[in-house]
């Protein structure tokens, strides 16, 4: 099976989208949220609304299908109209009895919410390349998967069945790959970085290879040749969408997969070494520190230590 990026890059980022309730809402109202620190996911299933970001000089206005995602870094308002004082939405779902949350007169507007968990690798990739509001419109081309899946959160987030929050779960990270599916459609609108990379239909032969087998030697040339580019052209256009050379991203590579092995697995520094890329244990090691700051079994013991503590 031919290596797949984004799925290897997900894998690495310890992406977990968790759905956490949502809210009905009719007549005037307006709803505040704090600044949530982490990727915060907003959609509608029912009737529409308006958001608001900090600093944002326009609220964008959302339909039923349509997602948002905040990078995390602003406080927002969600409203019937953006001029209406809000209320502070921590407060009431402080109170909330359940997951679901009635606010106003009526109930015109379902919305569900939640958020992105990621690891180090994962905020490095995503928040420095999401801007601080990502609005998927209904009419995107991965709208009928989002409406399903958002019609069965709802369902599930309500029914009390049981396996509900498990369910809730694995929708919830469909909804997720599916949404960067959605931006990552519009790949020149992104700054240059692996994400962007990531959705480039010209370099993709390339880093399918490299990620396939990211121990081989790779030379320019053999890069260049997948992609069906000169290598002048071929560095220069991987440059522009990645931020960094071919070999360079290679490189980086190496090191993203190595430090999730010296995490997780108990593969001696020798054999991983020699997995990566790397004729001898002290050239991986000194790439290593080069990278990280720390030697790799220094950086395991730190891993370690950081996730029992």
């Amino acid at each position: 099976m031919a290596s797949d990026p984004l799925s290897d890059t997900l894998g690495l980022m310890d992406a977990r989208c968790v759905i956490s309730g949502g809210f009905t809402a009719g007549g005037d109202w307006a709803l505040s949220f704090p600044r949530p620190d982490r990727l915060k996911i907003t959609a509608v299933v029912r009737g529409g609304m308006w958001v608001a970001v900090e600093g944002e000089p326009e609220a964008v206005r959302m339909d039923p299908g349509d997602v948002a995602v905040f990078d995390g870094s602003r406080a927002f308002v969600v409203a019937s109209d953006p001029a209406l004082k809000p209320v502070d939405a921590s407060r009431l779902f402080a109170d909330a009895p359940g997951p679901m949350v009635h606010f106003g007169a009526g109930e015109e507007v379902v919305s569900i919410g939640g958020h992105v968990e990621l690891g180090r690798a994962g905020e490095e990739l995503l928040l420095q390349a999401l801007p601080p509001l990502m609005h998927v419109r209904a009419a995107a081309a991965e709208a009928p998967v989002l409406r399903w899946l958002l019609d069965q959160l709802l369902r599930e987030l309500t029914a009390g069945r049981p396996g509900a929050d498990f369910a809730a779960d694995q929708l919830a990270q469909l909804m997720f790959v599916q949404v960067l599916r959605a931006y990552l459609a519009d790949a020149d609108a992104l700054p240059a970085g692996r994400l962007r990379a990531l959705a480039d239909e010209r370099i993709a032969p390339a880093l399918r290879l490299m990620h396939a087998d990211p121990g081989r030697p790779w030379q320019l040339e053999e890069l260049a040749r997948a992609a069906a580019m000169s290598r002048t052209t071929f560095a220069q256009r991987f440059r522009a969408v990645a931020g960094v050379p071919p070999l360079t991203y290679l490189l980086d590579w190496r090191m993203s997969l190595a430090r999730r092995a010296l995490r997780d697995g108990e593969t001696s520094v020798a054999a991983l070494a020699q997995k990566v890329g790397y004729t001898s244990e002290s050239a991986f090691s000194n790439a290593f520190k080069r990278t990280t700051g720390l030697a790799p079994r220094r950086y395991r013991d730190v891993a370690r230590t950081a996730l029992t503590s």
